[in-house]
């Protein structure tokens, strides 16, 4: 499987272009899936939803001209027959994985099985955001607007590097560079800070940075 890990979306040239290579063809020509499990545990969260979908919170998204865009619900496919889904996620160009709470999406990505598949599905484009992208590595944070245990998995492990989004962002005075510097020194992995204008690149196990702002390797 190819990643593209977002702080925000797809925000610049550079990001866009990056997708485009690693779909083989243009967005026109793509299908994709919008998971929004994540941004449900903040408050307000049915609505950022809509409004993601729509176009009309934060970067380009959903809203990029997809060929199609389809809407897969974690919380739902626990009681869902795995042939109404899993074939459909099989054939799709990209999954979209937004923001929110990176506790609450992993623990929706293991119930679900959605976990399990993701290795298996080598030619499709995993597009995160925010959460959605720190679900992957070996670092998540939690936002605490559910009922989870304190114990539950942050994130999935499936890439060995911990990703910090936002970086110096004013309205997340904590992401600051001297903030995520001491929390980098506290994990045993390769820690990317990533600001708005950059992204993380996965193939085949090699991590690029895309970029038209600012980041960090600690």
């Amino acid at each position: 499987m190819k990643l593209l890990l977002t702080s925000a979306g797809i925000s610049n040239t550079s990001i866009h272009d990056a997708l485009v290579e690693l779909l083989g063809k243009p967005i026109a020509e793509a299908s994709a899936l919008f998971i929004p499990t994540a941004i449900y545990a903040l408050p307000n969260g049915a609505d950022k939803a809509s409004r993601v979908i729509r176009g009309l919170l934060g970067d380009p998204f959903c809203d990029m001209g997809w060929r199609s865009l389809g809407v897969l619900e974690l919380t739902a496919l626990p009681s869902i027959k795995k042939e109404h889904w899993v074939p459909m996620l099989q054939e799709t160009d990209a999954l979209l994985v937004g923001g929110g709470d990176c506790q609450y999406l992993t623990y929706w990505m293991q119930q679900s099985g959605l976990s399990d598949l993701l290795p298996t599905l080598q030619k499709m484009v995993y597009v995160g955001l925010s959460a959605g992208s720190m679900v992957m590595t070996r670092f998540g944070t939690t936002y605490g607007g559910h009922t989870l245990p304190v114990d539950s998995d942050k994130a999935l492990g499936l890439v060995d590097i911990a990703l910090h989004p936002h970086l110096d962002y004013e309205s997340f005075p904590e992401n600051s560079s001297a903030n995520l510097e001491k929390l980098a020194a506290t994990i045993p992995f390769p820690s990317y800070a990533i600001d708005d204008q950059t992204a993380i690149k996965v193939t085949d196990g090699t991590v690029e940075v895309v970029s038209e702002g600012h980041w960090k390797l600690f």
